[in-house]
């Protein structure tokens, strides 16, 4: 008998270990996961995978057209993404151009500064409420607010009158020296007060406005506010416009103190 040697059982333990494997696969991974391995999936699996999409609109020609994906003919046209039993699962919107997203952009824009602006005027109509209970409550805020730029006004009006009354002795002094030249003293004196005098009058200008738009703003407070006291809601009144103010720096002259009028925006802010 001839005996073998180790290497003419290669094969066999090879071909052993191979079955073994295949063996194991199965035990492990199950009939069904065997079965899609092989290419044959089960009619339950089969019935779990997700059902085809149809997407269907009408071209610019009036021709239906249908696909499984997004029809790019339809890019600016509303697509309709179907269910395979032909019921409505979405409709896609039309994909926009950047003029057409950039026009929709600004009406976003302009719709939610539309919201911010209502939000505000409710905001503003609760603290009227909250802080002019009552008409006497917006009386005495009126007068507080007033106070400040009528004594201004008085300083003003009183600086005036001094100019003025210094004025006059120069000019006396100036008819002296009529036909001739006159002293540069003396014409700097005089441009000096003119100076002052015309700084002045702008500014009691600028006062007697700032009242007029204090008066102003109190009045439509006072209308808007009655209407709060009635029941009107918060909001309902449209946005509360903002009065502008009556001293502005081209309207300042040189020369005039800014500190001679306190702004009633910080007396009368809402």
């Amino acid at each position: 008998m001839t005996s073998r040697g180790p290497t003419d059982h290669a094969p066999d333990r090879a071909l052993h270990r191979s079955r073994l494997a295949i063996a194991s696969a199965r035990a492990l991974l199950g009939p069904v996961v065997m079965a899609l391995a092989l290419g044959q999936a089960s009619p339950a699996l089969a019935a779990d995978a997700p059902a085809p999409l149809i997407y269907s609109c009408v071209d610019a020609a009036g021709k239906r057209l249908t696909s499984d994906r997004p029809i790019a003919e339809c890019n600016a046209r509303e697509q309709r993404v179907l269910n395979a039993d032909g019921s409505v699962k979405r409709v896609l919107p039309p994909t926009l151009t950047a003029d057409e997203r950039a026009d929709a952009e600004a009406r976003e824009r302009d719709a939610m500064a539309e919201r911010a602006a209502r939000q505000d005027a409710i905001r503003r109509d609760r603290n009227l409420m909250l802080r002019f209970p009552d008409e006497a409550a917006h009386r005495k805020a009126r007068e507080s607010a007033l106070d400040d730029v009528r004594k201004s006004l008085r300083l003003s009006e009183a600086r005036v009158a001094a100019l003025q009354a210094e004025r006059k002795p120069l000019m006396d002094e100036a008819e002296f020296y009529a036909g001739t030249s006159m002293p540069r003293k003396l014409r700097g004196q005089i441009d000096a007060n003119d100076a002052s005098l015309e700084a002045q009058r702008a500014l009691v200008q600028n006062q007697q406005l700032e009242v007029v738009r204090i008066n102003r703003l109190y009045d439509a407070e006072l209308e808007r506010v009655k209407k709060l006291w009635s029941g009107a809601q918060p909001g309902s009144m449209g946005v509360i416009a903002k009065p502008a103010a009556a001293l502005t720096a081209a309207s300042t002259p040189r020369g005039a103190s800014a500190a001679g009028v306190k702004p009633a925006s910080a007396a009368a802010s809402r």
